[in-house]
């Protein structure tokens, strides 16, 4: 027996479910649309565990959904803040090649950039990277102007207020227990009741696969959880950062290096680097999930990944526990910066999707099983991106399921 009735239930209350759940509401008002979010609030995990960045989509291959969905997500942010007075700022940033061997890859992001369609982009040589950052150290840079922060759980917070307004329901404190359906109808077995509903769309995030496989889906892919870890410049030398300083990022990898972002309500941070996460939701090096790290543990795609990339993972791991290392990977971009400069924040945790052969899912991925859309990927920049993927996701669940004649 079912507590209720909708047409569509999305799972997941971060920046993306979100998305789409404002999406639907705004294309489809006669639907019945419940969201449910396992947390208390929103933005709890990877939607507020973020640098805060609106990225500009230089980093990504012309001609992906990345790439096509971040720049069309950038205008899109700029102008949801703007309209709804959140916080933000379009700083501009600055990549920088601090050896020979990354000039190629520097001068791969700017035709990459220039594919992408972005403006302004201008190489720059030492001494003009020093006008734009006057503390940073480079051989050469690339400045990209189209780049800021922004508040997003705040975003979150208005993209929820918004399905409200327009007829949608929300449910907090409600994690997804089960789904069984009849090839009509899908019964959505909560924490707090049973839902049944003509059409789910799968935004749970670092618990992507697992909706997947509770619908009786086997994912092509597996979620890996990696942890970035922060530090914060102390209030003293926040001079030392004029607005984003990113190093020249390695193609191999999907993480971008450690970097110096402004935060939207001030201070500067530092990082993040990349460690596996012992827990989906782990924050810490003592929060361990037994079944997350068993799942991680005997995915054949994850020791094919660790076999691979083996001593990138072990230097992660070692800056991690040696503020001197990370100390000494940030002194690369700011030779300024000392150990007593920086102090440790937060962490986030990256829900990056491994197929079995060891590969890193790199670009989003969506998968539909019956009913049933599956958000398999998105991985950043989907903050920036994200009313561009909630629109595109909503128009591809129109295209499956035929939204606009229920």
């Amino acid at each position: 027996m079912t507590d209720q009735s909708f047409d569509i239930v999305i799972i997941g209350g971060g920046i993306v479910g979100l998305a789409t759940g404002l999406h639907v509401s705004r294309s489809f008002p006669g639907l019945r649309l419940l969201l449910v979010e396992k947390e208390d609030t929103f933005a709890k995990h990877q939607s507020g565990h973020n640098s805060g960045v609106i990225h500009s989509g230089i980093y990504y291959k012309p001609g992906s959904l990345k790439a096509r969905l971040c720049v069309e997500g950038y205008t899109a942010m700029v102008e949801f803040c703007r309209e709804h007075n959140i916080t933000h700022r379009i700083l501009g940033k600055v990549i920088v090649a601090t050896s020979e061997e990354e000039f190629p890859r520097l001068q791969t992001l700017l035709e990459r950039g220039q594919a992408n369609g972005l403006s302004g982009l201008r190489e720059l040589g030492p001494e003009q990277i020093r006008e734009i950052e006057p503390h940073c150290s480079g051989l050469r840079g690339l400045y990209v102007p189209q780049t800021g922060i922004a508040d997003y759980p705040a975003v979150c917070e208005k993209y929820a207020e918004l399905i409200i307004t327009n007829g949608g329901t929300i449910r907090k404190s409600t994690r997804v227990t089960g789904l069984s359906g009849n090839g009509t109808e899908t019964i959505v077995e909560t924490t707090q009741g049973a839902f049944a509903t003509r059409y789910v769309i799968n935004c749970a995030g670092l618990h992507s696969d697992r909706m997947s496989r509770l619908a009786g889906q086997i994912p092509e892919v597996q979620i890996v959880p990696f942890r970035g870890e922060y530090y914060d410049l102390v209030p003293e030398k926040e001079y030392l950062v004029k607005s984003l300083i990113y190093p020249v990022p390695d193609p191999r990898f999907p993480f971008l290096g450690v970097h110096f972002t402004q935060r939207v309500h001030g201070g500067v941070d530092a990082g993040p680097n990349a460690v596996l996460a012992l827990k989906r939701e782990g924050y810490r090096w003592r929060d361990i999930s037994i079944r997350d790290t068993t799942e991680t543990m005997v995915y054949p795609g994850f020791w094919r990944l660790a076999g691979k990339y083996w001593r990138y993972g072990a230097s992660e791991v070692y800056r991690s526990l040696s503020k001197r290392s990370f100390v000494r990977a940030l002194q690369r971009l700011v030779p300024e910066v000392r150990s007593q400069d920086l102090v440790r924040d937060g962490s986030g945790v990256r829900a990056q999707a491994l197929r079995r052969d060891g590969s890193l899912v790199d670009d989003f991925q969506f998968l539909r099983s019956a009913n049933l859309l599956h958000v398999c990927n998105v991985p950043s920049p989907a903050a920036t991106a994200s009313l561009a993927i909630g629109k595109s996701i909503v128009q591809m669940a129109n295209g499956e399921f035929h939204l606009g004649g229920t």
